[in-house]
């Protein structure tokens, strides 16, 4: 009997910051493959509030405690890393019915490049269906409560962008 392959997923995005969303999807993901690496997509056509180095802070802290999950950083197209990781699927968080078109259009180019790279979405719990890392970022720049919405050390690294706005 042939042994089964070990089944590596990856997990792109900005993560400009990462969410409690982003982290459930993580968590959701873990246990349905041996390794899950979140990569920071480096999107120039993007204009970040965190440095690529304070996110990949935030996702290897957020992470450190999840088996089998890694951090890693990528530009260009998600399905060559993936290739290049030697992953067979692409991890994709659906919040909503209005997220599927566009991303039922990235996955059938991923696939019309890499063929051999499924991708697999995931969706959050119902808590954080309405969450995004822009939301997060408008309602902490005008004093918004977002504690229960973000890590603590991200909630304290939003802090510093925003002193003015966000109390303790």
């Amino acid at each position: 009997m042939a042994q089964k392959q070990a089944i590596t997923a990856i997990y792109p995005g900005t993560f400009d910051p990462i969410t409690n969303g982003h982290l459930d999807i993580v968590k959701r993901a873990a246990p349905l493959f041996d390794k899950v690496i979140i990569t920071l997509a480096l999107n120039i056509d993007k204009d970040p509030l965190f440095s690529i180095e304070e996110r990949l802070e935030m996702l290897r802290r957020s992470t450190e405690d999840i088996e089998g999950v890694e951090v890693a950083q990528f530009s260009g197209l998600v399905v060559n890393f993936a290739s290049s990781r030697g992953a067979k699927v692409i991890i994709r968080g659906l919040r909503a019915v209005s997220d599927f078109e566009y991303e039922f259009q990235i996955a059938l180019m991923n696939r019309k490049q890499r063929p051999e790279i499924d991708t697999v979405y995931l969706m959050p719990d119902a808590r954080y269906t309405y969450l995004s890392s822009s939301i997060i970022k408008e309602v902490a720049r005008h004093g918004g409560e977002v504690r229960q919405l973000v890590p603590s050390f991200v909630m304290e690294m939003l802090m510093k962008k925003f002193p003015k706005s966000i109390s303790e």
